[in-house]
């Protein structure tokens, strides 16, 4: 945890009771290893009733957290900005550290004698940090599309289904978007592009739907009359929209681990998770048997 100030904040009684519910939502989803954005905690703070669905409430919440953080009232690791990333080269202290990485991110594919190719999109970037957890326990590939794909991703994607279909492997794309009118095309975008490009995946929507709008809750948004799609959209919703980071990020967690779960040869995937840990065994042998008094002779070379 780190709450560090900045700077002043004489909050009043009304910002450090929001501060005091931002900071039991935060800690809440950190146990099960969640961190959110400033809009997950705000869907959170309309979804439990601790404030109305408006541009003005959120500015409002949004200009709290910002001062709750400068003056050390808000933990900075656990709201982040999924948005924008901060990358350099990779390094290691010494040939012993990188050989232990070595093992333990040795990996076989261990969905390779599934009977179906499965992969998993999202709509917005801003909820890869929930996508990523499920995926990587289940192997699975995954994609945050950041809306409509672009030609060249889709294209790519397609060559990439249609290799396994050339096997006669099923493949499924799960997705997982916004309920409004570009958020539902975009389901029936993927299908026909892939069409299009020649491959007969199968595009589910995992979420969201009208179901699981109806037991869930979300917080409704008024639809975008400048959506050139909203017409149709109005005809079989009516008025209003939601957003998928709306829902519970544990949630939103399930329905993906459930669907990809129920359709995976489980006693394939065990053979092959134990033939990588079979793996990382072996790489280990040959860390701790790593042996560095010679170190003017490496592989024959004198240096």
């Amino acid at each position: 945890m780190a709450c560090l100030c900045y700077r002043e904040y004489r909050a009043g009684h009304e910002a450090l009771k929001c501060i005091d519910i931002v900071n039991s939502i935060i800690q809440e989803y950190a146990v099960n290893g969640f961190d959110l954005t400033v809009r997950q905690v705000y869907y959170q703070f309309v979804s439990r009733g601790h404030s109305e669905n408006s541009s003005s409430a959120y500015k409002r919440l949004t200009n709290i957290i910002n001062k709750g953080r400068l003056g050390g009232l808000i933990d900075w690791d656990s709201i982040v900005d999924r948005t924008r990333f901060h990358r350099s080269n990779p390094h290691w202290e010494d040939e012993e550290h990188i050989l232990s990485q070595c093992r333990d991110s040795f990996a076989v594919d261990t969905r390779k004698d599934q009977p179906m190719y499965v992969e998993v999109w999202v709509e917005k970037d801003v909820l890869i940090n929930v996508v990523v957890p499920v995926c990587v326990n289940l192997d699975v590939p995954y994609l945050a599309c950041r809306g409509f794909l672009s030609q060249s991703m889709m294209w790519r994607a397609a060559l990439k289904f249609k290799s396994h279909e050339r096997d006669g492997i099923p493949t499924i794309l799960c997705y997982l978007g916004d309920h409004d009118p570009s958020g539902i095309d975009m389901t029936r975008d993927i299908q026909a592009r892939m069409k299009e490009f020649g491959s007969s995946v199968q595009v589910v929507r995992l979420a969201l739907d009208m179901d699981q709008i109806e037991k869930f809750n979300p917080p409704p948004n008024p639809v975008k009359l400048i959506d050139t799609r909203c017409a149709d959209y109005i005809k079989l919703y009516g008025n209003s929209s939601w957003e998928l980071d709306a829902l519970d990020p544990l949630v939103l967690g399930d329905i993906i681990f459930n669907h990809v779960h129920a359709i995976t040869d489980h006693k394939l995937r065990r053979a092959k998770l134990t033939e990588q840990r079979m793996g990382r065994l072996r790489l280990g042998k040959v860390v701790d048997s790593w042996d560095r008094e010679d170190d003017n002779y490496v592989l024959g070379i004198d240096l």
